[in-house]
């Protein structure tokens, strides 16, 4: 698509396209919202409203059980394992997963006409300038002595967000390197004892942010942009990327809220969380904004605890990604994911599981639910069909127009997904789901969502030619080769 042609596009569409508010909670499990289930014990007032506002998807996917490679999904259309990165997440300081020149999510928009502005957590690599020429120092590792000792805190960040699409950047890039940009500038840091930049130099300038005000930031620049670009541009659409870095450890609840809920700091967390997004959706109504915004809301992957409650003491697992709070035997007692099997980084329903909810006044019902199959990389080509973007054959390979769906109705677009762990991988087919074994001699693990979405019944040895017709289906998807994506847009 060229340029030139994106253009005259603008021109004639701009009055009459939809801004876009993307809110991505990091962490936040299925269960969390009472939208989503009613024996929640956390208070979800705001996303709750979205949710009889708009519609409510119960069968969306993340679909990896960690960070980087969901945001990759949501922000390409294509699975992370075309991507360099196969598995697993990002560590600190390495490139972006990103081929030169591919075409992402707020490219698309950009080119689309759309004034484009993100705030919170990236985690999907930019490059950073050294003093030395050296890999930054901690480069690879989740926690360093000394962490960015040799980065050049004065040169501009490279091949990060602002090189991907987005015009505006306030936020961090992988959270335990913890170097917050201003676009392309490295201005602050985030403080907490996980984090560490004692070793670094030319810290004259940055701002030190305490990490229990990190969200409150977020969302002051959030609201800051909205009321900016209501001022000076009303008539142009804007996409608004708001991604916290919440309820991920370490849980940084800010004093108002320590206690507000009976789920434990966790739940306080999320508290504090919905509050923050209640301020953004407030700007929006006192804007105007509203009526003609779509607003998304999902999560990256399930949350890391399987329970939580006032009861419980997480201060230990504030700081190590490592600990999972274990089932106890107190009747006040929240789990995150419902009643789904797993947590954040494994192949189970709990932890590539999404609640995902999307609003648009008079587009799309309100307080509807649907149960087709959808999936984050289906945000671009939906996102796509609405602003009238064509997208090339080689960009969001693995996206579908899922419109129809978010406006209610009842046709399958999607009839399978693929979803991924840190180790592992999965195919969901209908309602059923196939787990690969880690080890090929052995037998795989396949359920039936339907009437088991515990997933706590392997029905493989009944329906042994099921498995091996989606195993096969599973060993096609991954094997496809990509096209090449390496295009300027």
């Amino acid at each position: 698509m060229s340029f030139a042609v994106s253009c005259k596009k603008k021109e004639k569409a701009a009055t009459v396209l939809p801004n876009i508010v993307l809110i991505l909670a990091d962490d936040l499990g299925y269960g969390d919202l009472a939208s989503y289930n009613h024996n929640s014990l956390v208070p979800t007032p705001n996303l709750d409203r979205l949710a009889s506002q708009g519609i409510r998807l119960t069968n969306a996917y993340c679909p990896v059980s960690v960070c980087s490679p969901s945001r990759y999904a949501l922000m390409t259309g294509t699975y992370p394992f075309r991507s360099w990165k196969k598995s697993g997440v990002l560590s600190n300081y390495e490139p972006s997963m990103m081929a030169e020149g591919q075409l992402t999510l707020p490219k698309m928009l950009q080119l689309s006409g759309y004034t484009t502005a993100g705030f919170g957590k990236w985690h999907l690599g930019a490059s950073f300038p050294t003093l030395d020429g050296e890999r930054p120092a901690g480069y690879g590792k989740f926690k360093a002595e000394n962490n960015g000792a040799n980065i050049d805190l004065k040169s501009p960040v490279s091949d990060g967000p602002v090189d991907h699409g987005f015009e505006h950047w306030f936020g961090f890039s992988c959270a335990s390197e913890c170097w917050v940009m201003n676009g392309k500038n490295i201005v602050a840091a985030l403080q907490h004892d996980f984090y560490n930049i004692d070793s670094a130099t030319q810290k004259d300038h940055i701002e030190v942010i305490p990490s229990d005000k990190y969200l409150s930031m977020i969302t002051e620049k959030s609201v800051r942009f909205l009321t900016d670009h209501n001022a000076t541009d009303p008539k142009k659409p804007f996409f608004l990327y708001f991604a916290p870095y919440v309820p991920h450890i370490p849980l940084s609840v800010s004093d108002e809220f320590k206690g507000a809920t009976k789920a434990g700091l966790y739940g306080d967390y999320v508290y504090e969380l919905d509050t923050y997004i209640g301020k953004l959706l407030s700007t929006l109504d006192s804007l105007q904004q509203s009526k003609n915004t779509i607003v998304l809301f999902a999560s990256d992957n399930g949350s890391q605890f399987e329970m939580t409650g006032t009861h419980i003491d997480l201060a230990s697992a504030s700081n190590s990604p490592k600990d999972v709070i274990k089932k106890g035997t107190n009747a006040n007692e929240h789990y995150p994911n419902g009643d789904l099997k797993g947590t954040k980084w494994t192949i189970w329903e709990g932890g590539v599981r999404t609640p995902f909810i999307a609003k648009w006044p008079g587009k799309f019902p309100s307080g509807a639910k649907s149960d087709q199959l959808f999936a984050l990389n289906d945000v671009m080509a939906t996102l796509g069909s609405i602003v009238g973007f064509k997208l090339p054959t080689d960009a969001a390979i693995d996206s579908y127009d899922q419109l129809s769906v978010l406006m209610g109705k009842e046709e399958s677009i999607r009839e399978s997904v693929v979803v991924q762990s840190s180790n592992g991988m999965a195919i969901r087919k209908g309602n059923w789901k196939y787990i690969m074994p880690s080890d090929e001699n052995t037998d795989g693990e396949l359920y039936n969502l339907a009437d088991d979405v515990s997933e706590s019944t392997n029905r493989f040895e009944k329906n042994p030619e099921l498995a091996k017709t989606m195993k096969n289906e599973l060993h096609e998807m991954i094997s496809r080769t990509a096209i090449d994506q390496s295009k300027n847009y």
